[in-house]
């Protein structure tokens, strides 16, 4: 039986909830483990109206809906604790992918605030992590990230020396991407013009990699690291030598913007680099 209503829950998901189906029952007990001889009355509305027919197993939403909701409003209120956990831990169980539990983050770190979100990041990270899966390189540094590795980065591989994918991120506000290389891939020197505003931001994201402007020395780039590229300014940036690496890729809102694609990045100059 579950895992019929197992195979219910991913077709709901897959049909964007459109179609009601039978979904499993919530039966919910730790009000009555934890409080119950402390506080019988809140335990029994924990247990019976919230995780009961009143809310949780009303099937006007989805149990996987009712999870997105959940974990959205707890990342609101920046309750990053055990409880936040356990919702990811049912939403995981609901049907949430990966793939949804990083757009839903993605969104709620522009209302809910950065910090929360990178909270919120961390935990599911853990949740959705399981590396009896990965069985390349590149699925086991899928496992380091909560972003989605994406596609072959086909419409620009002729700039980049060795492999590299993209996974469009957002494309409202403030569109970015998240950008995978693997060992020893890195893009051309390449300038983003403007005549006002405009630039890049990247941040790091998992493993480690280089960033450099012309003229200057190179940075390295890990998780959390922040590069500002200013427009105008000529510059490169990839993985190390000998890790994968990821970074969003913020687009900065300017007038008359254009990327303009330049010589690659030789051996010589990249392997001064690894030493």
């Amino acid at each position: 039986m579950k895992k019929i209503i197992l195979v219910f829950t991913v077709m709901l998901t897959a049909f964007n909830h459109t179609t009601l189906m039978a979904q499993e029952k919530i039966k919910q007990t730790a009000g009555r483990t934890v409080l119950g001889d402390f506080a019988p009355k809140f335990a029994e509305l924990n247990d019976d109206v919230l995780f009961g027919e009143a809310v949780w197993n009303d099937s006007t939403l989805s149990l996987h809906d009712r999870s997105m909701v959940t974990i959205s409003i707890l990342l609101g209120k920046g309750l990053i604790d055990s409880s936040f956990r356990s919702h990811l831990e049912m939403g995981k169980r609901h049907g949430i992918t990966r793939r949804e539990i990083a757009a839903l983050l993605t969104q709620a770190a522009f209302y809910a605030g950065w910090p929360n979100a990178w909270a919120g990041f961390r935990v599911a990270k853990e949740v959705w992590a399981d590396p009896t899966d990965a069985t390349t390189e590149k699925e086991r540094f899928q496992q380091e990230m909560i972003f989605p590795i994406g596609e072959p980065n086909t419409a620009y591989a002729k700039y980049f020396q060795g492999e590299s994918y993209l996974a469009r991120i957002s494309d409202s506000q403030i569109p970015f991407s998240n950008v995978t290389f693997e060992p020893r891939c890195r893009n051309n020197w390449h300038i983003h013009k403007a005549t006002k505003g405009g630039g890049q931001m990247l941040v790091g994201v998992a493993g480690r990699g280089w960033y450099q402007e012309e003229g200057k020395p190179a940075q390295e780039i890990l998780p959390g690291t922040v590069i500002h590229i200013p427009a105008n300014v000529k510059h490169w940036h990839g993985a190390a030598s000998d890790s994968w690496f990821a970074h969003l890729a913020f687009e900065i809102p300017g007038e008359n913007t254009s990327n303009e694609w330049l010589e690659s990045v030789t051996d010589e100059e990249y392997d001064k680099l690894q030493k």
